[in-house]
């Protein structure tokens, strides 16, 4: 059976302050925004814009340093897999969504007193909900 392929990469701005949270068996696990804006000029010569915005998810060791140093607003480089869950709310209606499971997460913002980016790779094999 051919391989496929399943890497992102991304690079905007943090959407809103990280949400980590435990699984049942205790894995920590966060979540936040990412927005990319790309620009483009058109045959016309008109400039456009278009806004994506990511949902991200990181697991383990990964979650907590995102959980602890990313905040709204800050420039962040993401690496990572696409992964749709999909699951049904309490009236039966089923609900899809897509996120960017990451792996990699650097810190494009110097913190405050530090002249350096900061990197951070998850140590985990597969993360699985």
């Amino acid at each position: 059976m051919p391989r496929g392929l399943n890497k992102v990469m991304i690079i905007g701005q943090i959407g809103h302050d990280p949400d980590m949270r435990y699984t049942p068996s205790g894995k920590p696990v966060t979540s936040f925004s990412v927005t990319v804006t790309r620009t483009w000029v058109t045959a016309e010569g008109e400039r456009r814009e278009a806004t994506e915005w990511f949902n991200v998810v990181a697991w383990g060791n990964l979650a907590e340093i995102c959980n602890q140093y990313l905040r709204k607003g800050r420039r962040v480089y993401v690496e990572g897999h696409l992964q749709t869950r999909s699951w049904e709310d309490q009236s039966g209606q089923k609900h899809f969504r897509t996120e960017l499971v990451a792996n990699e997460m650097i810190m494009l913002d110097s913190r405050p007193g530090s002249s350096e980016v900061d990197y951070a790779s998850s140590d985990e094999e597969e993360n699985n909900y």
